[in-house]
């Protein structure tokens, strides 16, 4: 039988952030070696669950898992941890013994102390303790910022292809076949990288919106072409300010890099003559809210989701962002929902127990100046439960468990209710507050801390999802953030005019 190892090193780093990543972060998440990969991820719409699929369709072929490490996206890894996941993955695949391929789900946006480029870092390491005739066949984060090294250590990478991600189990069964075909016929890929001088607007990554809807109309067509194998338009993650921060295309055909060369540069040549359609439109907190009181009385039945983009813990911010939280309580109409991650106000009000009353700040811990200031309120403790929840339903991440700590429902006199919450969690589950025995109906808006990932989950629910842009570590106004490592000439800083010659 075939031996494939599997390996997923998964964390998008914001190097605006203080706050650096730790080894706990992943304890506290996902690090596991060996055969538990394969049970962790086996049956979910995760990647590496689609590789699963791919490779136990296939009686000839045998699934080794060799290392899973997954945190929460959050500040730089630091160096000693970033030192020891790279021992724990080179000695796991060392134990895992021969192999005859391998797929990696690597992130792109992985930034450590000591490896600016983390995800070209440790997908070279591999490279190098298996050697150049292993086909090594994986997938990217749609946020991706990829570096030339880490298509160098790969013979193929599939990008996901929707933000909210919701084809990563899709990307995974891509990835995982293309290894088994390259297996059979021993024909390798021929992979293309394409970066353009340009960084997208968070804002403006939604992939079924309209300039979304035309890019990926294009790739779809240009990845038609007879011999190709895919077109992946990688968006960049604008808050790790690396060298490689920025928009990219892979392309990927059978054993043809002429065709690959070709596709990459028609595929990026149109996204830059597109450019424009990508900037985003940086909505006021005030003028965000004048919206959604208007949309109320257009739907007064359903609540409007405030898409908090300067507070977006799917980009690593904090997650204890109060901005649009104090616009709405001087500028909307009716009952509003926050989760914050504030684990002092929950243990306070653990402290106090269910249906006390007490005085206190929420929110607004960690950094008040980028955040916002906290909310001062009398706060009466509504319920207290271990915050853990489950996700039946494909949703960005591929997450289906969750846990964001023991979590306290605070209901303010001023008629702002907040889940205050141990642990940070992205809003990318609806069962963030019905599992907390709250329903959307019954507030006019409900303030989300994520700017793509909570769309799957509430659009259903809400009237209208307006994005908002407030300061903080993944504000829409980069402007406001001070880059010391992006390359230049970089759109919309600069403008290349002469980049296609």
């Amino acid at each position: 039988m075939k031996r494939v190892g599997i390996i997923a090193l998964l964390h998008e780093s914001n190097t605006f952030l203080q706050e650096p990543t730790t080894l706990e972060h992943f304890h506290a998440n996902l690090l596991l070696t060996g055969a538990p990969v394969l049970q962790a991820f086996r049956g979910t719409p995760h990647e590496v669950g689609g590789f699963l699929q791919a490779l136990e369709e296939d009686s000839d072929t045998e699934p080794v898992g060799i290392f899973a490490a997954r945190a929460m996206p959050y500040g730089t890894i630091t160096h000693e941890c970033w030192t020891q996941l790279m021992q724990l993955l080179l000695s796991s695949l060392q134990q895992a013994g021969p192999l005859d391929g391998l797929l990696v789900a690597p992130h792109g946006a992985t930034v450590a102390e000591n490896a600016a480029d983390a995800d070209g870092h440790w997908l070279l390491q591999v490279r190098r303790h298996v050697g150049p005739q292993l086909p090594i066949i994986g997938t990217l984060d749609l946020h991706a910022n990829v570096s030339p090294r880490m298509v160098q250590a790969c013979d193929a990478l599939f990008g996901y292809r929707t933000n909210p991600h919701l084809d990563q189990l899709a990307r995974g069964l891509e990835a995982g076949r293309c290894l088994l075909q390259t297996l059979k016929t021993g024909i390798r890929p021929a992979m293309t990288l394409q970066q353009l001088p340009m960084c997208i607007n968070i804002e403006k990554q939604a992939t079924a919106e309209p300039q979304g809807q035309l890019l990926w109309n294009e790739a779809t067509r240009l990845q038609s072409r007879p011999g190709m194998l895919s077109v992946s338009c990688l968006y960049g993650f604008p808050y790790s300010d690396v060298q490689e921060m920025g928009a990219s295309v892979i392309a990927v055909a059978q054993q043809n890099p002429a065709l690959a060369q070709s596709a990459a540069k028609d595929m990026a040549t149109f996204w830059w003559n597109h450019r424009s359609d990508f900037l985003g439109r940086l909505i006021s907190v005030e003028a965000g809210i004048t919206l959604a009181n208007h949309a109320r009385k257009m739907e007064p039945q359903k609540p409007v989701g405030l898409l908090e983009m300067g507070d977006n813990v799917g980009g690593g911010s904090p997650g204890d962002g109060t901005w649009i939280a104090h616009g709405w309580l001087r500028f909307g109409h009716g009952p509003g929902l926050a989760v914050l991650a504030d684990p002092q106000a929950v243990q306070l009000a653990v402290t106090a127990g269910n249906g006390a009353r007490l005085q206190m700040p929420v929110g607004g811990r960690i950094d008040p100046r980028r955040h916002g200031p906290p909310l001062t309120d009398h706060w009466t403790v509504i319920s207290i439960t271990d915050g853990r929840f489950s996700e039946s339903e494909p949703r960005h991440g591929g997450y289906s468990q969750f846990n964001q700590g023991t979590t306290a429902v605070l209901l303010g006199d001023s008629g702002l209710t907040v889940v205050a919450t141990t642990l940070r969690v992205a809003p990318l589950s609806l069962q963030q507050i019905l599992s907390q025995k709250l329903q959307p109906a019954d507030f006019a808006a409900i303030i989300l801390k994520g700017v793509h990932a909570p769309v799957a989950a509430y659009a259903p629910v809400c009237s209208q999802l307006i994005r908002i842009n407030t300061p903080g570590v993944t504000t829409a106004d980069l402007t406001e953030l001070t880059f010391q490592q992006r390359r230049t000439p970089l759109y919309p800083w600069e403008n290349p005019t002469d980049w296609q010659d």
